[in-house]
């Protein structure tokens, strides 16, 4: 497991992770594991909840039964050939820094421990991301957050965050993504529930351009590795530069991206 997102699917995190909080996790008494059995189909796509670990079922079933708002998204297309999407996706501080330093949003991420990331839109959404599952074209987080926005009163929540990526090539040859992304968001705040009903078109309109927004930085630096290569690379090197490993797989990338007959390499 990859221990690292971008401002790409992640970013597409960053962006859920805006309305769901720092407050801890749902109460201890996962001996009741086995029994909170996670659905595998939501919004009439497929994920493999059952490959979640136990110990984490129990605490995302609340959020998927009982949620505030559930959002879907997509499918939104990434410029992008599948390597060098999924490299971005799982190296979120790397995909933040680009989208930052190009303009494309104002989004930052930094590594917490071996998996979590922490993240915000620099507009009043920050939180935690933890990595539920990574393999192939699919991926499953828990977020944690807060939003604080002129609309909405500061709330703080909990989020179940899947992903799933299609790869594509038009009629020029193009390679992409298409995303599509199913979120459940549960809200913490008490003082809310009473007025959860008149809030709820609210919230789920706030939940739904923060996702958007997320899906055009990273539309605009797939574009930007396409269009502009030194441009992306100066940035990515400009001081303080990212960090070796990364640059030359920047490099390798933005090479195969005007040579299709060479490759990045593999994901580490």
């Amino acid at each position: 497991m990859n221990r690292s997102w971008p401002a790409l699917g992640r970013t597409g995190l960053i962006a859920c992770v805006m309305i769901a909080g720092p407050a801890a996790l749902f109460a201890d008494g996962q001996a009741e594991s086995d029994n909170c059995v996670l659905p595998s189909h939501h919004a009439g796509v497929s994920f493999p909840l059952d490959q979640v670990e136990k110990a984490w079922a129990c605490r995302l079933q609340p959020i998927i039964s009982h949620y505030t708002t559930a959002t879907k998204i997509g499918s939104e297309r990434t410029p992008l050939p599948q390597d060098i999407f999924l490299y971005l996706l799982d190296h979120p501080v790397m995909a933040a820094a680009l989208v930052n330093r190009l303009d494309f949003g104002l989004y930052k991420a930094e590594q917490r421990g071996p998996q979590d990331f922490w993240a915000t839109d620099g507009e009043g959404t920050e939180g935690t991301i933890h990595p539920l599952y990574q393999e192939g074209s699919t991926r499953m987080y828990f977020a944690q957050g807060s939003h604080d926005g002129r609309l909405l009163p500061r709330v703080t929540g909990k989020a179940v965050v899947l992903l799933q990526l299609h790869p594509v090539t038009d009629g020029r040859g193009i390679e992409s993504i298409d995303s599509t992304l199913v979120a459940y968001l549960r809200l913490d705040n008490r003082l809310l529930s009473g007025l959860l009903s008149l809030l709820r078109p609210l919230i789920e309109s706030v939940v739904h351009r923060q996702l958007l927004k997320a899906f055009d930085a990273a539309r605009l630096l797939g574009g930007a590795m396409r269009e502009h290569p030194e441009k992306v690379l100066f940035e990515a090197t400009d001081p303080p530069a990212l960090p070796d490993e990364e640059v030359a797989f920047l490099k390798a990338a933005l090479m195969s991206l005007h040579n299709p007959t060479l490759s990045p390499g593999p994901t580490p």
